[in-house]
Protein backbone atom coordinates (compact mmCIF):
# COMPACT_ATOMS: atom_id res chain seq x y z
CA UNK A 1 0.00 0.00 0.00
CA UNK A 2 1.47 3.39 -0.98
CA UNK A 3 1.73 6.27 1.43
CA UNK A 4 -1.01 8.12 -0.49
CA UNK A 5 -3.33 5.13 -0.08
CA UNK A 6 -2.55 4.99 3.62
CA UNK A 7 -3.34 8.67 3.96
CA UNK A 8 -6.66 8.31 2.12
CA UNK A 9 -7.62 5.60 4.60
CA UNK A 10 -6.85 7.95 7.50
CA UNK A 11 -9.06 10.60 5.92
CA UNK A 12 -11.99 8.22 5.57
CA UNK A 13 -11.74 7.55 9.30
CA UNK A 14 -11.59 11.31 9.84
CA UNK A 15 -8.40 11.07 11.91
CA UNK A 16 -5.92 13.40 10.27
CA UNK A 17 -2.46 14.39 11.53
CA UNK A 18 -1.70 17.96 10.44
CA UNK A 19 1.88 19.20 10.46
CA UNK A 20 1.91 23.00 10.66
CA UNK A 21 5.30 23.80 9.14
CA UNK A 22 6.33 27.45 9.40
CA UNK A 23 9.00 28.44 6.84
CA UNK A 24 12.26 30.15 7.73
CA UNK A 25 12.60 33.87 7.15
CA UNK A 26 15.63 35.03 5.23
CA UNK A 27 18.40 35.49 7.76
CA UNK A 28 19.71 38.97 6.95
CA UNK A 29 16.73 40.98 8.17
CA UNK A 30 16.17 44.08 10.28
CA UNK A 31 13.36 42.27 12.09
CA UNK A 32 15.13 39.01 13.01
CA UNK A 33 17.25 40.58 15.77
CA UNK A 34 18.85 37.23 16.56
CA UNK A 35 21.51 38.67 18.85
CA UNK A 36 18.82 40.39 20.90
CA UNK A 37 16.84 37.15 21.15
CA UNK A 38 19.91 35.32 22.43
CA UNK A 39 20.48 37.96 25.09
CA UNK A 40 17.07 37.28 26.66
CA UNK A 41 17.19 33.52 26.16
CA UNK A 42 14.82 33.30 23.19
CA UNK A 43 15.26 31.81 19.71
CA UNK A 44 13.13 34.10 17.56
CA UNK A 45 11.12 37.33 17.92
CA UNK A 46 7.57 36.01 17.41
CA UNK A 47 5.57 32.85 16.64
CA UNK A 48 3.38 32.05 13.60
CA UNK A 49 0.01 33.53 14.54
CA UNK A 50 -1.55 32.58 11.20
CA UNK A 51 -0.79 28.89 11.48
CA UNK A 52 -1.95 28.54 15.08
CA UNK A 53 -5.16 30.37 14.12
CA UNK A 54 -5.72 27.91 11.27
CA UNK A 55 -5.04 25.10 13.76
CA UNK A 56 -8.00 26.36 15.81
CA UNK A 57 -10.24 26.00 12.73
CA UNK A 58 -9.53 22.29 12.32
CA UNK A 59 -12.12 19.64 13.15
CA UNK A 60 -11.72 18.00 16.56
CA UNK A 61 -10.64 14.76 14.91
CA UNK A 62 -7.67 16.48 13.22
CA UNK A 63 -4.52 16.58 15.34
CA UNK A 64 -2.15 19.52 14.77
CA UNK A 65 1.60 19.63 15.46
CA UNK A 66 3.60 22.83 15.00
CA UNK A 67 7.19 23.01 13.75
CA UNK A 68 8.57 26.53 13.39
CA UNK A 69 11.69 26.22 11.24
CA UNK A 70 12.96 29.48 12.72
CA UNK A 71 13.24 27.84 16.15
CA UNK A 72 13.07 24.07 15.67
CA UNK A 73 14.71 21.44 13.50
CA UNK A 74 12.26 19.49 11.33
CA UNK A 75 12.71 15.78 12.09
CA UNK A 76 12.09 12.85 9.79
CA UNK A 77 9.58 11.52 12.30
CA UNK A 78 7.54 14.75 12.01
CA UNK A 79 7.07 14.15 8.30
CA UNK A 80 6.43 10.43 8.83
CA UNK A 81 3.68 11.32 11.35
CA UNK A 82 1.92 13.81 9.06
CA UNK A 83 -1.05 13.03 6.86
CA UNK A 84 -1.01 16.58 5.45
CA UNK A 85 1.30 19.60 5.78
CA UNK A 86 0.13 23.20 6.09
CA UNK A 87 2.71 25.87 5.25
CA UNK A 88 3.10 29.35 3.77
CA UNK A 89 3.94 32.87 4.82
CA UNK A 90 5.27 36.17 3.56
CA UNK A 91 7.64 37.14 0.74
CA UNK A 92 10.80 36.78 2.89
CA UNK A 93 9.72 33.16 3.53
CA UNK A 94 9.13 32.34 -0.12
CA UNK A 95 12.34 30.38 -0.73
CA UNK A 96 11.85 28.11 2.27
CA UNK A 97 8.15 27.66 1.53
CA UNK A 98 9.00 26.35 -1.94
CA UNK A 99 11.65 24.08 -0.41
CA UNK A 100 9.04 22.70 2.00
CA UNK A 101 6.60 22.05 -0.86
CA UNK A 102 9.31 20.15 -2.76
CA UNK A 103 10.21 18.15 0.34
CA UNK A 104 6.61 17.15 0.95
CA UNK A 105 6.00 16.23 -2.68
CA UNK A 106 9.04 13.93 -2.60
CA UNK A 107 7.73 12.34 0.59
CA UNK A 108 4.26 11.84 -0.90
CA UNK A 109 2.57 14.09 1.65
CA UNK A 110 -0.19 16.46 0.46
CA UNK A 111 0.87 20.04 1.12
CA UNK A 112 -1.41 23.05 1.58
CA UNK A 113 0.05 26.53 1.13
CA UNK A 114 -1.58 29.75 2.27
CA UNK A 115 -0.68 33.16 3.60
CA UNK A 116 0.06 36.61 2.14
CA UNK A 117 2.64 35.56 -0.47
CA UNK A 118 0.52 32.87 -2.13
CA UNK A 119 -2.36 35.36 -2.13
CA UNK A 120 -0.21 38.00 -3.83
CA UNK A 121 1.78 35.69 -6.14
CA UNK A 122 -0.21 32.45 -6.54
CA UNK A 123 1.65 31.44 -9.72
CA UNK A 124 4.82 30.84 -7.71
CA UNK A 125 3.09 28.05 -5.81
CA UNK A 126 1.63 25.85 -8.53
CA UNK A 127 3.68 22.87 -7.27
CA UNK A 128 1.66 22.76 -4.04
CA UNK A 129 -1.21 20.26 -3.89
CA UNK A 130 -3.55 22.88 -2.46
CA UNK A 131 -3.48 26.67 -2.57
CA UNK A 132 -5.62 28.65 -0.13
CA UNK A 133 -5.75 32.20 -1.48
CA UNK A 134 -7.03 35.01 0.69
CA UNK A 135 -8.18 35.09 4.29
CA UNK A 136 -8.70 31.63 5.75
CA UNK A 137 -11.99 32.43 7.49
CA UNK A 138 -13.58 33.00 4.09
CA UNK A 139 -12.56 29.74 2.45
CA UNK A 140 -11.18 27.18 4.89
CA UNK A 141 -14.42 25.28 5.39
CA UNK A 142 -14.55 24.55 1.65
CA UNK A 143 -11.03 23.18 1.73
CA UNK A 144 -11.86 20.90 4.67
CA UNK A 145 -14.95 19.57 2.91
CA UNK A 146 -12.95 18.84 -0.23
CA UNK A 147 -10.16 17.13 1.68
CA UNK A 148 -12.56 14.93 3.62
CA UNK A 149 -14.25 13.95 0.33
CA UNK A 150 -10.88 12.60 -0.73
CA UNK A 151 -9.77 15.39 -3.05
CA UNK A 152 -5.99 15.78 -3.04
CA UNK A 153 -5.49 18.97 -5.02
CA UNK A 154 -7.23 22.24 -5.68
CA UNK A 155 -7.22 26.00 -5.36
CA UNK A 156 -9.58 27.71 -2.94
CA UNK A 157 -9.88 31.48 -3.26
CA UNK A 158 -11.75 33.64 -0.76
CA UNK A 159 -13.73 36.69 -1.78
CA UNK A 160 -11.60 39.71 -0.98
CA UNK A 161 -12.21 41.74 2.17
CA UNK A 162 -15.27 39.68 3.15
CA UNK A 163 -13.90 37.39 5.88
CA UNK A 164 -15.81 37.88 9.10
CA UNK A 165 -13.09 38.24 11.75
CA UNK A 166 -15.71 38.04 14.50
CA UNK A 167 -15.82 34.31 13.69
CA UNK A 168 -12.05 33.84 14.07
CA UNK A 169 -11.40 31.33 16.87
CA UNK A 170 -8.93 31.73 19.71
CA UNK A 171 -5.55 30.69 18.28
CA UNK A 172 -4.00 27.45 19.52
CA UNK A 173 -1.48 29.15 21.79
CA UNK A 174 -1.01 25.80 23.53
CA UNK A 175 1.00 24.64 20.50
CA UNK A 176 3.71 27.21 21.26
CA UNK A 177 6.79 26.93 23.39
CA UNK A 178 6.67 30.43 24.85
CA UNK A 179 10.33 30.34 25.88
CA UNK A 180 11.29 30.23 22.18
CA UNK A 181 9.97 33.75 21.58
CA UNK A 182 10.52 37.31 22.74
CA UNK A 183 6.81 38.08 22.30
CA UNK A 184 3.54 36.50 21.30
CA UNK A 185 0.96 37.98 18.93
CA UNK A 186 -2.74 38.71 18.79
CA UNK A 187 -4.75 40.58 16.17
CA UNK A 188 -7.64 42.98 16.75
CA UNK A 189 -8.27 44.32 13.23
CA UNK A 190 -7.46 43.86 9.54
CA UNK A 191 -7.26 46.59 6.94
CA UNK A 192 -6.30 50.26 6.84
CA UNK A 193 -8.27 53.32 5.66
CA UNK A 194 -5.32 55.02 3.98
CA UNK A 195 -4.14 54.63 0.38
CA UNK A 196 -0.32 54.55 0.55
CA UNK A 197 0.86 53.63 -2.94
CA UNK A 198 3.59 51.21 -1.84
CA UNK A 199 1.54 49.30 0.75
CA UNK A 200 -0.02 45.90 0.10
CA UNK A 201 -2.22 45.83 3.22
CA UNK A 202 -5.12 47.57 1.52
CA UNK A 203 -4.78 45.11 -1.37
CA UNK A 204 -4.80 42.07 0.93
CA UNK A 205 -7.29 43.20 3.58
CA UNK A 206 -9.08 46.27 2.25
CA UNK A 207 -9.54 49.87 3.29
CA UNK A 208 -12.40 49.28 5.71
CA UNK A 209 -10.83 47.85 8.88
CA UNK A 210 -12.72 44.87 10.24
CA UNK A 211 -12.41 44.32 13.98
CA UNK A 212 -12.96 41.58 16.49
CA UNK A 213 -15.27 42.16 19.43
CA UNK A 214 -13.96 43.00 22.90
CA UNK A 215 -15.03 39.67 24.38
CA UNK A 216 -13.33 37.86 21.52
CA UNK A 217 -9.92 39.50 21.90
CA UNK A 218 -10.09 39.33 25.69
CA UNK A 219 -10.69 35.59 25.36
CA UNK A 220 -7.42 35.36 23.44
CA UNK A 221 -5.57 37.27 26.14
CA UNK A 222 -7.22 35.13 28.82
CA UNK A 223 -6.08 32.00 27.01
CA UNK A 224 -2.50 33.26 27.09
CA UNK A 225 -2.86 34.16 30.76
CA UNK A 226 -4.31 30.76 31.65
CA UNK A 227 -1.40 29.04 29.90
CA UNK A 228 0.96 30.93 32.21
CA UNK A 229 2.30 33.46 29.72
CA UNK A 230 3.46 36.81 31.10
CA UNK A 231 5.28 39.53 29.21
CA UNK A 232 5.19 41.14 25.77
CA UNK A 233 2.09 40.80 23.58
CA UNK A 234 2.16 42.43 20.13
CA UNK A 235 -1.08 43.49 18.45
CA UNK A 236 -0.07 42.73 14.86
CA UNK A 237 -2.69 45.02 13.32
CA UNK A 238 -1.24 46.96 10.42
CA UNK A 239 -2.91 50.05 11.82
CA UNK A 240 -4.52 49.56 15.22
CA UNK A 241 -6.29 52.91 14.98
CA UNK A 242 -7.60 52.41 11.44
CA UNK A 243 -11.07 52.13 12.96
CA UNK A 244 -10.83 54.62 15.83
CA UNK A 245 -14.42 54.15 16.92
CA UNK A 246 -13.93 50.41 17.36
CA UNK A 247 -10.59 50.64 19.15
CA UNK A 248 -11.90 53.33 21.49
CA UNK A 249 -14.81 51.06 22.37
CA UNK A 250 -12.41 48.18 23.03
CA UNK A 251 -9.69 49.90 25.05
CA UNK A 252 -11.75 50.49 28.23
CA UNK A 253 -12.45 46.74 28.36
CA UNK A 254 -8.76 46.00 27.81
CA UNK A 255 -7.80 48.44 30.58
CA UNK A 256 -10.23 46.79 32.99
CA UNK A 257 -8.97 43.31 32.09
CA UNK A 258 -5.32 44.29 32.55
CA UNK A 259 -6.10 45.81 35.96
CA UNK A 260 -8.10 42.78 37.07
CA UNK A 261 -5.27 40.41 36.16
CA UNK A 262 -2.53 42.56 37.70
CA UNK A 263 -1.21 43.85 34.33
CA UNK A 264 0.35 40.63 33.06
CA UNK A 265 1.13 41.97 29.58
CA UNK A 266 3.06 44.87 28.11
CA UNK A 267 1.67 45.70 24.68
CA UNK A 268 2.96 46.91 21.34
CA UNK A 269 1.39 47.61 17.96
CA UNK A 270 1.58 49.56 14.70
CA UNK A 271 -0.38 52.75 14.10
CA UNK A 272 -0.44 55.75 11.79
CA UNK A 273 1.12 59.01 12.93
CA UNK A 274 -2.25 60.69 13.39
CA UNK A 275 -2.34 58.79 16.67
CA UNK A 276 -0.51 61.83 18.04
CA UNK A 277 -3.54 64.03 17.30
CA UNK A 278 -5.87 62.19 19.69
CA UNK A 279 -4.99 62.82 23.33
CA UNK A 280 -7.83 60.66 24.67
CA UNK A 281 -6.82 57.71 22.51
CA UNK A 282 -3.19 58.03 23.57
CA UNK A 283 -4.20 58.13 27.21
CA UNK A 284 -6.32 55.01 26.84
CA UNK A 285 -3.43 53.22 25.15
CA UNK A 286 -1.16 54.27 28.02
CA UNK A 287 -3.62 52.94 30.59
CA UNK A 288 -4.02 49.70 28.63
CA UNK A 289 -0.27 49.06 28.78
CA UNK A 290 0.93 49.89 25.27
CA UNK A 291 4.61 50.78 25.63
CA UNK A 292 5.81 50.92 21.99
CA UNK A 293 4.25 51.65 18.60
CA UNK A 294 5.70 51.26 15.12
CA UNK A 295 4.89 54.28 12.96
CA UNK A 296 5.44 54.46 9.21
CA UNK A 297 6.90 57.93 8.67
CA UNK A 298 8.62 57.15 5.33
CA UNK A 299 9.89 60.64 4.46
CA UNK A 300 10.04 64.19 5.82
CA UNK A 301 9.52 65.58 2.29
CA UNK A 302 5.86 66.66 1.76
CA UNK A 303 6.19 66.24 -2.02
CA UNK A 304 7.24 62.61 -1.55
CA UNK A 305 4.43 61.96 0.93
CA UNK A 306 1.79 63.48 -1.36
CA UNK A 307 3.06 61.59 -4.40
CA UNK A 308 3.05 58.27 -2.56
CA UNK A 309 -0.43 59.02 -1.17
CA UNK A 310 0.62 59.25 2.46
CA UNK A 311 -1.04 62.61 3.01
CA UNK A 312 -1.81 61.80 6.66
CA UNK A 313 1.83 62.60 7.46
CA UNK A 314 1.74 66.03 5.80
CA UNK A 315 0.65 69.34 7.32
CA UNK A 316 2.25 68.42 10.62
CA UNK A 317 5.50 68.71 12.55
CA UNK A 318 6.56 65.06 12.44
CA UNK A 319 9.08 65.33 15.28
CA UNK A 320 6.55 67.09 17.49
CA UNK A 321 4.00 64.35 16.73
CA UNK A 322 6.49 61.70 17.84
CA UNK A 323 7.13 63.64 21.04
CA UNK A 324 3.37 63.71 21.73
CA UNK A 325 3.43 59.92 21.72
CA UNK A 326 6.44 59.96 24.07
CA UNK A 327 4.38 62.13 26.44
CA UNK A 328 1.99 59.20 26.77
CA UNK A 329 4.83 56.96 27.94
CA UNK A 330 4.91 55.14 24.59
CA UNK A 331 8.08 55.07 22.56
CA UNK A 332 8.20 55.02 18.76
CA UNK A 333 9.95 52.76 16.27
CA UNK A 334 9.96 54.67 13.00
CA UNK A 335 9.80 53.40 9.44
CA UNK A 336 11.59 55.29 6.64
CA UNK A 337 12.08 54.61 2.91
CA UNK A 338 14.71 55.74 0.42
CA UNK A 339 14.08 55.43 -3.33
CA UNK A 340 10.87 57.31 -4.09
CA UNK A 341 10.68 58.97 -7.52
CA UNK A 342 10.12 62.43 -6.09
CA UNK A 343 12.91 62.49 -3.53
CA UNK A 344 15.82 64.88 -4.00
CA UNK A 345 19.57 64.55 -3.53
CA UNK A 346 19.00 65.98 -0.04
CA UNK A 347 17.12 62.88 1.08
CA UNK A 348 19.88 61.42 3.25
CA UNK A 349 20.33 64.52 5.37
CA UNK A 350 16.58 65.14 5.54
CA UNK A 351 15.80 61.67 6.86
CA UNK A 352 18.78 61.51 9.24
CA UNK A 353 18.02 65.00 10.58
CA UNK A 354 14.39 64.05 11.24
CA UNK A 355 15.40 60.85 13.04
CA UNK A 356 17.71 62.92 15.25
CA UNK A 357 15.18 65.69 15.86
CA UNK A 358 12.43 63.23 16.74
CA UNK A 359 14.80 61.22 18.96
CA UNK A 360 13.82 57.87 17.43
CA UNK A 361 16.53 55.35 18.40
CA UNK A 362 15.23 52.49 16.25
CA UNK A 363 14.60 53.81 12.74
CA UNK A 364 13.81 51.00 10.33
CA UNK A 365 15.16 52.54 7.11
CA UNK A 366 14.83 50.50 3.93
CA UNK A 367 15.00 50.79 0.17
CA UNK A 368 11.71 51.13 -1.69
CA UNK A 369 10.41 47.70 -2.72
CA UNK A 370 7.57 47.22 -5.18
CA UNK A 371 5.41 44.57 -3.54
CA UNK A 372 3.00 42.42 -5.56
CA UNK A 373 -0.48 43.82 -6.25
CA UNK A 374 0.22 47.35 -4.98
CA UNK A 375 -0.63 50.60 -6.75
CA UNK A 376 3.11 51.25 -7.00
CA UNK A 377 3.70 47.96 -8.78
CA UNK A 378 0.88 48.56 -11.23
CA UNK A 379 2.18 52.06 -12.01
CA UNK A 380 5.76 50.86 -12.52
CA UNK A 381 4.56 48.02 -14.75
CA UNK A 382 2.51 50.43 -16.86
CA UNK A 383 5.58 52.66 -17.21
CA UNK A 384 7.76 49.72 -18.24
CA UNK A 385 10.02 50.17 -15.20
CA UNK A 386 9.24 47.05 -13.13
CA UNK A 387 11.74 44.22 -12.94
CA UNK A 388 10.28 41.03 -14.40
CA UNK A 389 11.11 39.01 -11.25
CA UNK A 390 10.06 41.76 -8.85
CA UNK A 391 8.11 39.33 -6.66
CA UNK A 392 10.67 36.53 -6.56
CA UNK A 393 12.56 36.30 -3.29
CA UNK A 394 16.32 36.20 -3.67
CA UNK A 395 17.40 32.54 -3.44
CA UNK A 396 20.40 33.68 -1.39
CA UNK A 397 19.13 32.96 2.12
CA UNK A 398 21.42 35.65 3.56
CA UNK A 399 20.35 38.37 1.12
CA UNK A 400 17.85 39.79 3.54
CA UNK A 401 14.93 42.17 3.29
CA UNK A 402 14.38 45.60 1.74
CA UNK A 403 17.38 46.92 3.66
CA UNK A 404 19.65 45.23 1.12
CA UNK A 405 17.38 43.88 -1.62
CA UNK A 406 15.10 46.77 -2.53
CA UNK A 407 14.78 48.89 -5.70
CA UNK A 408 13.28 46.06 -7.76
CA UNK A 409 12.48 48.55 -10.51
CA UNK A 410 14.19 51.05 -12.81
CA UNK A 411 14.80 54.16 -10.72
CA UNK A 412 14.50 57.75 -11.93
CA UNK A 413 17.48 59.05 -10.00
CA UNK A 414 20.73 57.17 -10.72
CA UNK A 415 20.65 53.91 -8.85
CA UNK A 416 24.10 54.37 -7.36
CA UNK A 417 23.08 57.83 -6.06
CA UNK A 418 20.07 56.34 -4.25
CA UNK A 419 22.23 53.59 -2.77
CA UNK A 420 24.83 56.13 -1.64
CA UNK A 421 22.14 58.26 0.03
CA UNK A 422 20.71 55.20 1.72
CA UNK A 423 24.17 54.21 2.90
CA UNK A 424 24.66 57.67 4.38
CA UNK A 425 21.46 57.39 6.43
CA UNK A 426 22.38 53.96 7.84
CA UNK A 427 25.97 54.95 8.63
CA UNK A 428 24.88 58.12 10.38
CA UNK A 429 21.92 56.96 12.47
CA UNK A 430 23.44 53.68 13.65
CA UNK A 431 26.81 55.09 14.66
CA UNK A 432 26.99 54.26 18.41
CA UNK A 433 27.20 57.86 19.62
CA UNK A 434 24.23 58.88 17.47
CA UNK A 435 22.08 55.93 18.57
CA UNK A 436 22.73 56.33 22.26
CA UNK A 437 22.41 60.10 22.02
CA UNK A 438 18.88 59.65 20.65
CA UNK A 439 18.18 57.06 23.33
CA UNK A 440 19.10 59.55 26.05
CA UNK A 441 16.75 62.13 24.56
CA UNK A 442 13.98 59.55 24.28
CA UNK A 443 14.43 58.58 27.94
CA UNK A 444 14.21 62.27 28.89
CA UNK A 445 11.01 62.76 26.85
CA UNK A 446 9.09 59.66 27.99
CA UNK A 447 6.42 60.38 30.59
CA UNK A 448 6.38 57.14 32.57
CA UNK A 449 3.92 58.33 35.21
CA UNK A 450 1.32 55.83 33.99
CA UNK A 451 1.14 52.04 34.27
CA UNK A 452 4.13 51.51 31.96
CA UNK A 453 6.38 52.93 34.67
CA UNK A 454 5.03 50.61 37.40
CA UNK A 455 7.24 47.62 38.12
CA UNK A 456 4.98 45.90 40.62
CA UNK A 457 2.70 43.86 38.37
CA UNK A 458 1.88 40.29 37.43
CA UNK A 459 4.79 40.07 35.00
CA UNK A 460 7.38 41.21 37.56
CA UNK A 461 9.10 37.82 37.74
CA UNK A 462 9.17 37.54 33.96
CA UNK A 463 10.53 41.09 33.56
CA UNK A 464 13.20 40.65 36.22
CA UNK A 465 14.35 37.38 34.68
CA UNK A 466 14.43 38.80 31.14
CA UNK A 467 16.04 42.13 31.94
CA UNK A 468 18.45 40.61 34.45
CA UNK A 469 19.62 38.11 31.87
CA UNK A 470 19.94 40.92 29.32
CA UNK A 471 22.18 43.04 31.59
CA UNK A 472 24.25 40.02 32.60
CA UNK A 473 24.68 38.79 29.02
CA UNK A 474 25.78 42.18 27.68
CA UNK A 475 28.14 42.77 30.61
CA UNK A 476 29.71 39.33 30.35
CA UNK A 477 29.59 38.52 26.63
CA UNK A 478 29.30 41.83 24.74
CA UNK A 479 32.23 43.99 25.90
CA UNK A 480 31.79 46.36 22.95
CA UNK A 481 28.34 47.32 24.34
CA UNK A 482 29.15 47.15 28.05
CA UNK A 483 30.11 50.81 28.40
CA UNK A 484 27.02 52.06 26.58
CA UNK A 485 24.80 49.83 28.74
CA UNK A 486 26.09 51.00 32.09
CA UNK A 487 26.27 54.65 31.06
CA UNK A 488 22.64 54.41 29.92
CA UNK A 489 21.64 52.75 33.20
CA UNK A 490 23.31 55.55 35.17
CA UNK A 491 21.72 58.24 32.98
CA UNK A 492 18.25 56.70 33.27
CA UNK A 493 18.44 56.24 37.02
CA UNK A 494 19.38 59.92 37.37
CA UNK A 495 16.87 61.41 34.92
CA UNK A 496 13.90 59.03 34.52
CA UNK A 497 14.24 55.81 36.55
CA UNK A 498 10.76 54.60 35.59
CA UNK A 499 12.00 54.41 31.97
CA UNK A 500 14.55 51.71 32.83
CA UNK A 501 12.60 48.93 31.10
CA UNK A 502 12.19 50.62 27.67
CA UNK A 503 15.77 51.90 27.82
CA UNK A 504 17.14 48.39 28.39
CA UNK A 505 15.06 47.08 25.50
CA UNK A 506 16.53 49.75 23.22
CA UNK A 507 20.06 48.80 24.31
CA UNK A 508 19.25 45.15 23.59
CA UNK A 509 18.00 46.03 20.11
CA UNK A 510 21.25 47.82 19.36
CA UNK A 511 23.14 44.61 20.01
CA UNK A 512 21.41 43.43 16.82
CA UNK A 513 21.18 46.73 14.97
CA UNK A 514 24.82 47.73 15.38
CA UNK A 515 26.20 44.64 13.60
CA UNK A 516 23.21 44.57 11.24
CA UNK A 517 23.90 48.12 10.10
CA UNK A 518 27.47 47.09 9.27
CA UNK A 519 26.12 44.12 7.31
CA UNK A 520 23.87 46.50 5.36
CA UNK A 521 26.73 48.89 4.65
CA UNK A 522 28.86 46.03 3.29
CA UNK A 523 26.04 44.89 1.00
CA UNK A 524 25.31 48.40 -0.24
CA UNK A 525 29.01 49.10 -0.80
CA UNK A 526 29.21 45.95 -2.92
CA UNK A 527 26.20 47.03 -4.98
CA UNK A 528 27.64 50.50 -5.56
CA UNK A 529 31.02 49.04 -6.54
CA UNK A 530 29.32 46.69 -9.01
CA UNK A 531 27.54 49.60 -10.69
CA UNK A 532 30.62 51.79 -10.79
CA UNK A 533 32.68 48.97 -12.30
CA UNK A 534 30.05 48.44 -15.00
CA UNK A 535 29.26 44.90 -13.85
CA UNK A 536 25.64 45.56 -12.83
CA UNK A 537 23.12 44.83 -15.55
CA UNK A 538 19.58 46.17 -15.57
CA UNK A 539 17.23 43.20 -15.07
CA UNK A 540 14.63 42.37 -17.67
CA UNK A 541 11.61 44.63 -17.28
CA UNK A 542 7.92 43.81 -17.34
CA UNK A 543 6.57 44.84 -20.73
CA UNK A 544 4.40 47.95 -20.49
CA UNK A 545 0.76 47.29 -21.31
Amino acid sequence: MTRHHQRDEFTMNQNVNVLLLYPRFQAGSFWNYQETCTLVGAKYPAPPLGLITVAAMLPDTWTPRLVDRNTTVLRDEDLAWADVVFTGGMLPQQSDTLAIISMCRQAGIPVVVGGPDVTSSPDHYTTADFRVIGEAEGIFARFLEAFERGERSGTFEAEKFKADVTTTPVPRFDLLNFSDYVQVNVQFSRGCPFTCEFCDIIELYGRKPRTKGSAQILAELQALYDLGYRGHVDFVDDNLIGNKKAVKAFLPDLIAWQKAQGRPFELSTEASLNLADDHDLLEMMRQAGFFVVFVGIESPDPEVLIATRKKQNTRRDIAASVHKIYEAGIFVIGGFIVGFDEESDRVADEIANLIEEAAIPVAMTGLLYALPTTQLTRRLAAQGRLHAEFDVADPDHEQGDQCTAGLNFETLRPRERILADYRKVIARVYAPDAYFGRLKRMVSLLDMSGPNGDVLNARLLSDVKKLGRLVWSITLHKPEHRGHLWRMIAFTLRHNPRALNPMLQMVALYVHLGPFSRFVLQRIDAQIAEIEAGRWQQPVLVAAE
